[in-house]
């Protein structure tokens, strides 16, 4: 074979030069941007040269105006502390080390975020182990980072991880419409009952009358709200901390504000009852108001902004046949004889007949008005 040396490069001509690059996927700018809307703070972590990693994150919108670009050794002088007061102007780290990588993430945290870290080689073990959300490639990914991570992505697309957060918050909002569905239903029917006792008035509800709410009309558009159509609204709000529960306190007075609402109108028609019926009517007149109050309430749950006279409204349709299958049930009880007895009912004139669904759709578009009250004064803030 022949060797060769510096002599051979004498008296060539200079033709051109070939460069290569691995761009971005396509799909990883709006993945970005929906990270961004959504109050997630994208990171770039990478073993790359500092400039060849800058130029890919300016591109797709992680290096923002404002943070900076910087090599993993910067950060081994610094202790915890200062590290913690240096990541948030840090936008990409590049030559790091699995030592910098978990340092990086654990800063994080103790700054009270919620890191979830992507990595698919042996030496991101760590930092997917330190991560309260590990996320390993299935494609690229070795064992060793798909067993240290909670997740793995079967692309390998950061797309995937969005599309994920967007699932995730929606499941959320459907488990919180179905709780604040039930706890208001039932706060509406404890205040009914309380003020009856108060008062000393006739006992508003039978036995049977509960049992018939809770276990027919209550449970379909609980089931029917958890399996509300996502939506692209929940990656335009923030995170919620962390150590937040589901019963917060504006979540609960809007559970206690629409339970008084629907308890209005319920105590209404129980006094519609009394008055032009007895206590026989006017338990028939608290039970069919309640209950149909609260189907229509199944409505008012679908979202915090009033949803009446809008698409969303009707965009449900496990929850617009819960709603049929509850008014059916219910208008049985009213005017079959045998279900009538069954069920404690009586027979009402037509004018109170009226009355129910009057005061039924009446709470709805109560609880429809103080919810654009809210939007409004929220908005004015």
């Amino acid at each position: 074979s022949t060797e060769v040396s510096l002599e051979e490069e004498n008296n060539m001509l200079f033709l051109g030069l070939i460069a290569m690059m691995d761009p971005p996927r396509a799909e990883s700018k709006e993945a970005v941007a929906h990270c961004i809307a959504a109050g997630i703070r994208p990171i770039m972590i990478t073993g790359d040269h500092v400039v060849t990693a800058s130029a890919i994150a300016r591109e797709i919108g992680i290096l923002t105006p404002g943070t900076q670009a910087v090599e993993g050794a910067v950060i081994e002088s610094m202790t915890d502390q200062e590290l913690q007061d240096f990541v948030p102007q840090v936008s990409v780290y590049a030559r790091v080390s699995p030592e910098h990588k978990i340092r990086i993430v654990r800063a994080w945290q103790e700054r009270g975020a919620l890191v979830a870290m992507t990595g698919d080689g042996v030496n991101d073990a760590p930092a997917l182990k330190q991560a309260d959300i590990g996320v390993a490639m299935g494609i690229t990914g070795t064992e060793v980072a798909k067993d240290a991570a909670g997740m793995v992505l079967t692309d390998d697309n950061f797309a995937t991880i969005v599309q994920a957060v967007k699932n995730g918050r929606n499941v959320y909002a459907n488990i919180r419409r179905s709780i604040q569905f039930l706890l208001s239903g039932n706060m509406a029917g404890i205040l009914t009952v309380l003020y009856a006792s108060l008062l000393a008035l006739p006992v508003p509800f039978a036995a049977v009358h509960l049992l018939f709410i809770n276990l027919l009309t209550d449970s379909l558009p609980a089931i029917a709200l958890g399996l509300e159509p996502h939506t692209e609204q929940v990656m335009h709000e923030k995170p919620r901390p962390r150590k937040e529960g589901i019963l917060t306190k504006p979540f609960l007075a809007s559970v206690g504000l629409e339970g008084l609402v629907i308890a209005v109108g319920t105590i209404v028609a129980f006094h519609l009852g009394l008055r032009y019926g007895g206590e026989a009517a006017g338990a028939t007149m608290a039970f069919a108001t309640l209950c149909l109050s609260r189907l229509f309430h199944g409505f008012n749950c679908k979202a915090a902004e009033p949803v009446l006279f809008t698409r969303r409204f009707w965009n449900n349709k496990p929850l617009l046949g819960a709603f049929l299958v509850g008014a059916l049930l219910l208008s049985a009880v009213l005017v079959i004889p045998p279900l009538e007895e069954l069920m404690q009912a009586v027979a009402l004139p037509w004018q109170l007949g009226l009355a129910i669904p009057a005061l039924a759709v009446g709470s709805m578009v109560v609880i429809q008005l103080l919810k654009a009250i809210r939007v409004r004064l929220r908005k004015s803030s």
